[in-house]
């Protein structure tokens, strides 16, 4: 199934702004799952900026460390009226490199693994689950990243199993989606 972007859009538009004001929208789920796709085309429709986990997380065993960068440099600033501020992981050069801001915005998405964590779930106004099985993610991984991700699929793999038994983000989520 395609997600339609213009009604995830819609649904958003229906829930409470947390984050002072701003609507954050979490698109979570495995690896593959289609989580990028379905973030911009939502981010057009609502004229929103992006923030994608892969920009957050510390390298391959980074998932934890994407998640606290975005409490800190991205949702607490924007529950408290800040401006939101990160920086970038440069994956070729395995550090941080330049700094984003958000400003002026009354809409984010946030898109990836981590971005549905418990303690994130005071800044969001909705949180959506892309589901699809481990065949098809994988083919989607591998063909969006080639074969720089494929000797880390089972090692990112079991940190998405650490995660998703300590967050429970599927039952949490407003809407789950299946998108193959």
């Amino acid at each position: 199934m395609t997600p339609d972007p213009a009604a995830v859009a819609r649904w958003l538009r229906t829930r409470p702004s947390r984050a002072a004001g701003i609507r954050v929208l979490a698109v979570e789920g495995r690896s593959g799952a289609g989580k990028s796709t379905l973030a911009a085309a939502v981010a057009a429709e609502i004229t929103a900026p992006v923030v994608r986990m892969d920009d957050l997380y510390d390298g391959w065993d980074g998932l934890q460390a994407g998640v606290d960068a975005l409490l800190a440099w991205v949702l607490r600033p924007l529950g408290r009226g800040d401006r939101a501020r990160w920086r970038r992981y440069d994956w070729t050069r395995g550090r941080y490199a330049e700094w984003h801001e958000i400003a002026g915005a009354d809409a984010v998405v946030v898109e990836g693994v981590g971005c549905g964590a418990r303690e994130a779930e005071p800044y969001l106004s909705g949180l959506v689950w892309l589901e699809a099985g481990e065949e098809v993610r994988r083919a989607r991984a591998l063909a969006r990243d080639g074969e720089l991700y494929a000797p880390h699929w089972r090692r990112w793999a079991e940190q998405e199993e650490r995660y998703y038994a300590r967050h429970d983000v599927r039952s949490r989520a407003g809407l789950v989606i299946v998108t193959g």
